[in-house]
C-alpha cells in the first residue's frame, strides 16, 4: 500500500539473535493520520519490530523509509531525531517527579548558567494537559496517577516533541472501560492531527474499533495485511496462529459436589470486609468488578499475603487458618499473581528454574539434581502451553510478555493444586494462548481441581464459569448462576452504590 503519501516504510527487514531468527523479510508500512494495528502471538516478532523502529535494536539487513527517505536508526536519540516515539508496555518513567518534570526529562528547557527554567516547563505542560482534557496539575507527582493518567503522560509527551510516528505497545492492559474509552478518543485526535500510529494490542475487539489496517506476524514473518473493515475475527485468528480456533473457549460444565473452599464473613485490611462465597471440585468460579473493587485483595489474603483481621477460611470441609503462602501451599492452594513482573518472575533466571522453583523437593534426590525429570517437567508444560524459548536455559527476561505469563502458569500447575486461583491469567497473551489456557483449565476441572479466576475481560468470565461472584468497594455484590450469567447482569451489580 506504500505510496507518496506514505509516512514509514520497513522494507526486508532481517534481524537475527543466537538461536532465534526473530525477523525474516518483514514489509511494513504506515501512512499519516493511520492506525495500523500489529498483531501476532506472543514472540511472532511485533516486539522485535517495534525496538528495531525505535531504535534499540539495529537491523541485520533490509530498510528503513521515512517520507520517501532512506535513514538509519542506530539508536533511540536517532528515532527520536527522527520524530519516532515508542510508549512501551511498561512505562519508563520517574514517579517521584512531577508531571511537567516527566513530560521535559531528558529534553528540560535550559537557563542561564545551566539552571533548569522549572516554572515555564509547568507553564507549558499545564497547556499540554489542559489541551487533552486532562484534569491534572503539572506540578502533581506523577507516583499520585493512576496507570491510565500516566499512560496520558507518555502520550503527551511523545507529541509535545512532535512526534510522527508514535507505537503503543499493549496500552489499554491495565485500563478500565472508561479509561480505554478516553485513550481512544485522544488516538483519534492525533488521527486528526496526522500522526501515524503503530497499535500493538491481543484485544481483537479493540482492533475493530480503532484501526484501519491490521498486519499480522507469525514466527517472524508477515503473514498478510488487511483493511480491518474487510476482515473478520475468525480470519485474523487463522493468519495468527496457522490454524482455525473452531472452539476458542473450551469448557465442559462438570456435575460439582464437594466443596473446595469456603469463605465466611472474610475481612482483611482496609478494604475487604466481611466476603463470602465458595467454590466446589471441578469449578471454575469467575470473580469480576471494576478496578478496586478488592478481588486480588481477597486473593491475597486467601493465600496468606495478607493477614485476616476476621472471619474463616475452610479447605475441604475443615476450618484451616492460612498465615503464610507456604501454609496456602500445603493445603493445595496456588496463586497466580495479576502482576508478573512485581510478583511472578525472575528475569535473570533460566525457563527452567522459573517452572520448577516451587516443586525443588521433587526433583532434587539426595544431593543432586534429578535433571532428567526436571527436563520432563519443564518439556511437559513448555508443549501444554506452547511457551516459545530456544532453550530451557534462556534467560526468562529475554522471553516476551505473554511467554514470561505462560511460564509463571506452568510453575504452578506444576504444584498439582487442588485449589488454583488465576489473576488475570491471560492478561497480555495472544489469543492462540488464551485458547491454550482455557483448554488447560477446562482439563483441570474436569480432574476435580476447584479454580478461582479473576479477569476484567468479561467474554473470559461469561464463557469459562459455572458461577460469577461479582465484588465492589471491597464486599460481595451478588453472586450469578451460569444461567443467570450476562454481560448487563455483571456490570449492574459492579455499579451498585457508585
Amino acid at each position: 500500500m506504500a505510496n507518496e503519501r506514505t509516512l514509514l516504510t520497513m522494507r526486508g527487514v532481517h534481524k537475527r539473535f543466537p538461536g532465534v531468527y526473530a525477523l525474516q523479510d518483514v514489509t511494513f508500512d504506515l501512512l499519516p493520520g493511520e492506525v495500523h494495528a500489529l498483531l501476532g502471538e506472543n514472540g511472532a516478532g511485533k516486539s522485535t519490530l517495534i525496538k528495531v523502529l525505535g531504535g534499540i535494536y539495529q537491523i541485520d539487513e533490509g530498510e528503513i523509509i521515512l517520507r520517501g527517505q532512506k535513514v538509519q536508526i542506530n539508536s533511540v536519540h536517532d528515532a527520536q531525531r527522527n520524530h519516532i516515539s515508542i510508549i512501551h508496555q511498561e512505562l519508563a518513567q520517574v514517579p517521584h517527579m512531577t508531571i511537567a518534570e516527566n513530560i521535559f526529562l531528558g529534553k528540560e528547557i535550559g537557563g542561564r548558567l545551566g539552571t533548569v527554567r522549572r516554572r515555564e516547563m509547568a507553564v507549558q505542560a499545564q497547556r499540554l494537559l489542559d489541551g487533552y482534557e486532562l484534569d491534572l496539575r503539572a506540578d502533581r507527582k506523577l507516583a499520585d496517577l493512576t496507570i491510565a493518567q500516566r499512560q496520558m503522560i507518555e502520550i503527551i509527551k511523545a507529541v509535545s516533541f512532535k512526534a510522527e510516528i508514535l507505537v503503543m505497545d499493549e496500552p489499554t492492559s491495565s485500563l478500565s472501560d472508561k479509561e480505554v474509552e478516553f485513550l481512544f478518543k485522544t488516538i483519534r485526535k492525533l488521527k486528526a492531527e496526522g500522526v501515524g500510529i503503530i497499535y500493538i494490542s491481543h484485544r481483537l475487539s479493540e482492533l475493530f474499533e480503532i484501526s484501519d489496517r491490521v498486519t499480522v506476524l507469525r514466527d517472524g514473518m508477515v503473514v498478510g495485511t488487511r483493511t480491518t473493515a474487510n476482515t473478520d475475527a475468525f480470519e485474523l485468528i487463522a493468519m495468527m496462529v496457522g490454524r482455525e480456533l473452531s472452539n476458542y473457549y473450551t469448557r465442559t460444565f462438570n456435575a460439582l459436589n464437594e466443596e473446595a473452599l469456603r469463605l465466611v464473613d472474610v475481612s482483611a485490611g482496609k478494604l475487604i470486609r466481611n466476603v463470602s462465597f465458595s467454590v466446589r471440585k471441578g469449578e471454575i468460579l469467575g470473580l469480576a468488578g471494576l478496578v478496586g473493587a478488592g478481588r486480588s485483595e481477597v486473593m491475597r489474603a486467601i493465600f496468606g499475603l495478607d493477614p485476616i483481621s476476621s472471619g474463616e477460611i475452610h479447605v475441604n470441609g475443615k476450618k484451616v487458618s492460612i498465615r503464610t503462602s507456604d501454609e496456602a501451599m500445603a493445603l493445595g492452594l496456588a496463586l497466580v499473581p495479576e502482576d508478573r513482573k512485581k510478583e511472578g518472575i525472575f528475569p535473570t533466571k533460566a525457563v527452567r528454574f522459573n517452572v520448577t522453583l516451587k516443586i525443588l523437593r521433587r526433583i532434587i534426590r539426595g544431593l543432586r539434581v534429578d535433571t532428567r525429570l526436571e527436563d520432563d517437567v519443564v518439556q511437559s508444560y513448555v508443549d501444554a502451553l506452547s511457551i516459545k524459548t530456544p532453550t530451557f536455559d534462556q534467560l526468562l527476561g529475554n522471553l516476551s510478555g505473554g511467554n514470561q505469563q505462560k511460564v509463571v502458569i506452568a510453575r504452578w500447575l506444576a504444584t498439582k493444586p487442588q485449589v488454583l486461583i488465576l489473576d488475570e491469567p491471560t492478561r497480555g497473551v495472544d489469543v492462540g494462548a488464551k485458547a491454550e489456557i482455557y483448554t488447560i483449565m477446562n482439563e483441570l476441572a474436569g480432574k476435580g481441581v476447584a479454580i478461582i479466576m479473576i479477569s476484567s475481560e468479561l467474554p473470559e468470565v461469561l464463557n469459562m464459569s459455572d458461577r460469577v461472584v461479582v465484588m465492589g468497594g471491597g464486599t460481595v455484590k451478588g453472586i450469578l448462576d451460569r444461567d443467570g450469567l450476562s454481560q448487563e447482569k455483571i456490570m449492574m451489580l459492579a455499579t451498585e452504590g457508585m
